[in-house]
């Protein structure tokens, strides 16, 4: 199916804006450079029944005509950066790792050419690409090296072949650990899988075993998130036509502190509610997101945090490809700066991570905008139930209130109006 297919409705009927204004407002803003880039590669071969990222399986063969068209946007965005080093880049989709070797090579290319990735080729940065296990080769993987890429993220979601049928993932099992041991041998440093729990079916056991082996194989970050049910998403539909029962509230629960209890004892700490690595295995580039950083963004459904706005490039492949003002690409729900939003973001994600909050800095926001009275009054509340560490410079979840975070962002962020 192609993408015009499957892009909303509401999408067609809206005139899409370019980010032109945007950027420049930005750059004339005297805001601090954006240190972070993130580019979505929206081709698969497949579409998972339970994603709704933008991705689709391209008929059409025109991997190279969006490289091209990659390349002029990022030419226009790389203002953004200020010409300062990039501290993090992160190539995700789809299915990144689709894309052809020559491809590959002119994206990155291209990328140092309009980028200063000094950080990133000394070691002191971080370059990501999100990989299928079924498309890791040694060839793609020696190209990535040499253009500075540092960390594999490898989507295996689950060891179990009748998960993963459930999942609709087509990939062999073993091929997973095939692709994290040829990411070893090609020398990148950092590698990380991903992990989907509470799946239709799915016993204690069975995430047991999911956990062992991932922790057995050569990485250094696991992320393992409960599965969700999106909108829209064919997972959904069949959930709601009762083609299966999702699994309920507590077994979700004891999963969640499976997966916790599992990857602690292996030495991986758990630095967000959903993510954990070893020691200065972290994803960097997530955290710039979990602290509310700025990032420039790339590509069809890309999200660009820059100078406190917020916008995605639309997303819809046709319109990406056909439309260009000097490179800017089209834009679908811009944001403009708020104060009380950022406060609500810097609560909504910081509570997730392990170091928590500063709240000098949520009352110094919160102060502005007049809800400091409002918003002590919901750390109260939280401290009362027993949510919170007894710290007193930031707001840090205990094993309480962990698995109640985004309840506990919601009620915080409630003293906002």
């Amino acid at each position: 199916m192609d993408d015009d297919d499957t892009a909303l409705s509401i999408l067609r009927q809206r005139p899409a804006a370019s980010g032109r204004q945007v950027v420049e407002s930005v750059l004339t803003s005297g805001a601090e450079p954006a240190r972070s880039l993130y580019i979505h590669v929206p081709f698969c071969f497949h579409k998972c029944h339970y994603c709704d990222f933008y991705s689709f399986v391209d008929t059409q063969d025109r991997q190279g005509v969006f490289v091209d068209r990659l390349l002029d946007e990022l030419r226009a965005v790389a203002p953004l950066a200020g010409g300062q080093p990039l501290r993090t880049v992160f190539v995700g989709g789809g299915t990144p790792t689709l894309l052809v070797d020559e491809l590959w090579r002119r994206l990155l290319d291209g990328l140092s050419g309009l980028f200063d990735l000094s950080m990133i080729t000394s070691g002191r940065g971080e370059f990501t690409v999100e990989c299928n296990p079924e498309t890791a080769r040694p060839e793609l993987f020696d190209i990535l090296v040499a253009g500075g890429v540092n960390r594999i993220s490898i989507g295996a979601q689950t060891f179990n072949t009748e998960h993963l049928r459930t999942l609709e993932r087509h990939h062999d099992p073993d091929s997973v650990g095939r692709s994290v041991e040829l990411a070893n041998a090609a020398g990148i440093p950092h590698r990380s899988v991903d992990l989907i729990y509470a799946i239709p079916g799915q016993t204690e056991s069975d995430v047991a075993a999911d956990l062992d082996t991932a922790l057995s194989l050569p990485i250094d970050h696991v992320s393992a998130y409960n599965l969700t049910y999106e909108p829209l998403t064919a997972m959904t539909f069949r959930m709601e036509r009762g083609d299966f029962t999702p699994a309920d509230e507590d077994t979700e629960l004891e999963m969640f502190w499976l997966v916790r209890e599992r990857c602690l004892a292996r030495g991986f700490e758990a630095y967000e509610v959903s993510n954990f690595a070893r020691p200065g295995g972290e994803c960097r580039h997530n955290l710039a997101y979990w602290r509310q950083e700025q990032w420039i963004a790339a590509g069809p459904s890309a999200s660009a945090h820059v100078g406190g706005h917020r916008y995605k490039i639309i997303p819809r492949l046709t319109d990406y490809l056909d439309f260009s003002d000097d490179g800017f690409a089209p834009m679908v729900d811009h944001e403009s700066p708020d104060a009380s939003r950022a406060l609500a973001e810097i609560i909504m994600t910081g509570i997730r991570l392990s170091e928590g909050i500063d709240i000098d800095r949520c009352f110094a926001h919160a102060e502005a905008l007049g809800a400091h009275e409002t918003l002590r009054s919901e750390i109260d509340a939280a401290r009362s139930n027993g949510w919170l560490m007894d710290d007193t410079e930031r707001l840090v979840l205990n094993e309480r209130g962990l698995p109640l975070a985004d309840h506990i962002a919601s009620c915080l962020m409630s003293a906002l109006g």
